[in-house]
């Protein structure tokens, strides 16, 4: 759920101190929303359709604990929106917003009226349902006409800016690292170029073909792998800053750029080898002849 917009800091209870300014999420709720979303019960029990049900509230975790209520919560007196109650029960926390912020407070109450019907279909069913809320929607006199969004749609929408972000850095990521073949690629070729008469005495002297390789390659790792060097820390400290704009993240395991490191250094062997080894089996005596 991710359309609890709603907040207040018109709450109360014995023992809350003058400056407290807690501010909670609320959503009004029926006795069927809580089991329709498969939330877990820490403490205490769902509303039961009565009427007894406007002087009882549901609260989670996170507020129990910035009331500084000590277990057993249910049975605690509590004020909100002036209406006096009871806490008759406390679900494990949830997420009702972007990650990017920590679970915050909420209320579940039955005293106002909900303005949003949640509808648990199949995806193979779901036409059909919309088109049956519809015609029962319009049974009943309203100027807001029938609307309807799917709530995978409203995540998709909490997260596409990251999804617009990584997709971009995966694309320039590839040209890079093209255009990085590309220039390992001619750096190799006027490598050999150049030291092609130094490869031809060499094979004259009985070098194999691995030791040509070996020489034309050695300069090009040590200068990747001090790239690699200078790359990790500028990228730990540009992922850190960017996940630091989440509460719940996952942590940088140096696993990954390890992983990326001997991805690079495979690309930049792959790339160079070709060139050392097209020169290591050149013939010596094209190489040495005088021009």
């Amino acid at each position: 759920m991710t359309d609890f917009g709603n907040a207040t800091g018109d709450i109360d209870w014995p023992g809350k101190s003058k400056d407290n300014k807690l501010i909670v999420a609320q959503a009004t709720i029926d006795k069927d929303f809580i089991p329709l979303m498969n939330m877990q019960f820490l403490e205490g029990k769902n509303f039961s359709g009565m009427p007894a049900d406007s002087s009882g509230y549901v609260i989670n975790e996170t507020l129990a604990k910035q009331m500084g209520l000590k277990p057993p919560y249910v049975g605690s007196n509590m004020s909100f929106h002036d209406f006096p109650g009871q806490i008759i029960g406390v679900v494990k926390d949830f997420h009702f917003k972007s990650i990017k912020d920590k679970i915050g407070p909420i209320v579940f109450w039955t005293r106002w009226g909900a303005g949003t019907l949640y509808v648990k279909t199949s995806t193979t069913k779901a036409p059909e349902a919309i088109k049956a809320l519809e015609k029962i929607y319009n049974r009943y006199p309203s100027d807001a006409p029938f609307n309807y969004t799917f709530i995978d749609q409203q995540f998709d929408n909490l997260y596409k800016s990251e999804q617009r972000t990584g997709l971009l850095f995966n694309i320039f990521a590839g040209i890079a690292i093209f255009i990085s073949a590309l220039g390992l690629f001619a750096l190799a070729t006027h490598e050999a170029q150049m030291r092609i008469k130094e490869i031809g005495i060499r094979k004259v002297l009985g070098a194999s073909t691995f030791g040509v390789v070996r020489l034309l390659g050695k300069n090009f790792v040590v200068l990747v792998s001090i790239a690699i060097l200078i790359a990790c820390p500028i990228a730990v400290y540009l992922m850190k800053q960017w996940l630091s704009n989440f509460a719940y993240k996952t942590d940088l395991d140096a696993q990954t750029f390890v992983l990326g490191s001997m991805l690079a250094l495979l690309i930049a062997i792959v790339t160079v080898s070709y060139q050392a080894i097209r020169a290591a089996l050149s013939n010596p005596v094209d190489s040495l002849r005088d021009e």
